[in-house]
Formats: C-alpha cells, sequence, structure tokens
C-alpha cells in the first residue's frame, strides 16, 4: 500500500498533465493523466474522502472503482483502455490505465444543441462512420454480456471519439454489474435518455435486457433525436427496424439484439 495521497503519489511517479474533478463531473472521483518514462496513463481515484457528493459518498465511490477494476481485470476489447492494476492508498484504490486520445461527448443539457459540442460534432459525422462506431459499442457489450455484464449508468459521458482516428473509446463502467440483479435503488443512477423503464422501479429485474434496452436508446441518442421519429433516424431502414423493437417489444436479452443488428448490417 501506499501511505500517501494519490497526488503526491503520481507526481513522484512521472508527470501528472491533467486533472478531471469537481469541474468536469459530480461523481466525486479526481483522475488524472500521467506521463511515466514517455508513455502516458489515466489514473482514477475515488477523490477526497471527505467529500460526499449528492450521489455517494467516499465508501461508495470506492467499492465502484474496486468492481471497475475487477471487470477490466475479466474483459478485454479494443474500445476499452488497456488496464495496468489496481493501486492501494492510504486513500482508497487507484485504477491505472492506458491513456486514450480523444473528445468527451457527455455535454451539460444547456449546451447539449451547441453544434461546437463534440456531442454534436459527432451526431453531425456521416451516418456510416456513427454506424461503424455502434458496431465497436454492441460489439463490446456482446462481451460483457457474455461475461455476464450488466449495464449501469450508460449515457454518452462514458464515450470519447478521436475524430482524426475514427476512434470509439469507452469509460467509466464504474457502475456496470454481475447480474441479473433486481434494482435495489428505484431510480438507478444514469441518464433519462438512455435508461430503461425498469431501471425506474425499486426490485424491477436489471439484466440482459436491460443492456439491450439502453444500447438502443444510445442508437437512438446519436443516430436520430432521441426519438423513434423515423424522419430523425439517420440510418437505413431494417436498422431502424432493430432499434425500434429494442425500444418497444423488446429483445428478451442482449444476445438477441446483437444477432439483429448484425443482419440489419448486413
Amino acid at each position: 500500500m501506499i501511505d500517501d495521497a494519490p497526488i503526491r503519489c503520481l507526481e513522484r511517479l512521472g508527470e501528472v498533465f491533467a486533472r478531471f474533478g469537481a469541474d468536469t463531473q459530480d461523481s466525486g472521483n479526481v483522475s488524472y493523466g500521467v506521463a511515466v518514462d514517455g508513455r502516458r496513463y489515466f489514473v482514477k481515484t475515488a477523490g477526497d474522502p471527505g467529500d460526499t457528493t449528492p450521489y455517494l459518498d467516499f465508501g461508495g465511490r470506492t467499492a465502484l472503482l474496486r468492481t471497475a477494476a475487477r471487470l477490466a481485470e475479466t474483459v478485454r476489447h479494443p474500445l476499452l483502455p488497456a488496464f495496468h492494476g489496481l493501486i492501494e492508498s492510504s486513500e482508497g484504490p487507484l485504477l491505472v490505465y492506458d491513456w486514450r486520445d480523444g473528445d468527451h461527448l457527455g455535454t451539460p443539457s444547456h449546451r447539449r444543441h451547441d453544434p461546437g459540442t463534440a456531442f454534436q460534432r459527432f451526431r453531425a459525422l456521416p451516418a456510416e462512420e456513427i454506424l461503424a462506431a455502434l458496431d465497436g459499442l454492441l460489439d463490446l457489450h456482446r462481451v460483457l454480456d457474455s461475461a455476464g455484464w450488466v449495464q449501469g449508468d450508460f449515457y454518452d459521458g462514458a464515450l470519447l471519439y478521436d475524430f482524426r482516428r475514427r476512434r470509439l473509446t469507452v469509460v467509466d463502467l464504474d457502475s456496470y454489474r454481475l447480474g441479473p440483479y433486481r434494482n435495489d435503488m428505484g431510480r438507478m443512477f444514469g441518464s433519462s435518455r438512455f435508461m430503461a423503464p425498469e431501471e425506474f422501479s425499486l426490485s424491477a429485474p436489471i439484466d440482459s435486457c436491460t443492456t439491450a434496452y439502453v444500447m438502443a436508446r444510445t442508437v437512438l441518442v446519436l443516430l436520430a433525436d432521441g426519438t423513434l421519429d423515423r424522419d430523425a433516424f439517420r440510418g437505413p431502414d431494417p436498422v431502424y427496424a432493430v432499434v425500434q423493437e429494442a425500444v418497444t417489444t423488446r429483445y428478451a436479452g442482449f444476445a438477441d439484439l446483437h444477432r439483429a443488428w448484425l443482419a440489419a448490417r448486413g
């Protein structure tokens, strides 16, 4: 265990070139970009032990980080930054990942219609480029689903996009759980633009079907206007039909959605 505050530890190891805290998120976590021997890393911490957000205290944030480490140790995918391990410190765990370049698609609600945001610049890309990114996102969730992981608190804030390389990166899967399980919160963590109905209902089952719904909602947010308006949807009819079924009659699980998606994509 490192008997020191994370920032002092990181400053001894290398150059801290970025910090992400309350100015960029409301979780209470604090993360850093650190350069060591010519390589760049992303280090996520539980933040200040004395900081209690409206959502989680330090103990809750620490527990989610340990879950994120477990997921990163068991799942590999090109959309996930390589995980280099968990370092114990006197102020909780430090999760060390490869650094990934990219613009954060998560955008405050008051700027969501601003064409200069990464969110709107992504949505303005050619439809086929967005579909290619979504192909990767659904393939990642195929791997996660196969390993038993059920989405939690997934929204555009979990996405980075490197516009030059055309590369999507997925981060912050701390609230994913091994499932199925029951909703133990009532209104669960997440953005209502993406959430499934059962994520608002105490004791409702949260399972692979939930992941399918949330991924379909993601498609509608990124490739349309968040609704099922066919005129707003920029993808082909077979893809629209898959998404429509996923958020109306619904698929029994994510594997069914993914098979239908692959068939629609040809």
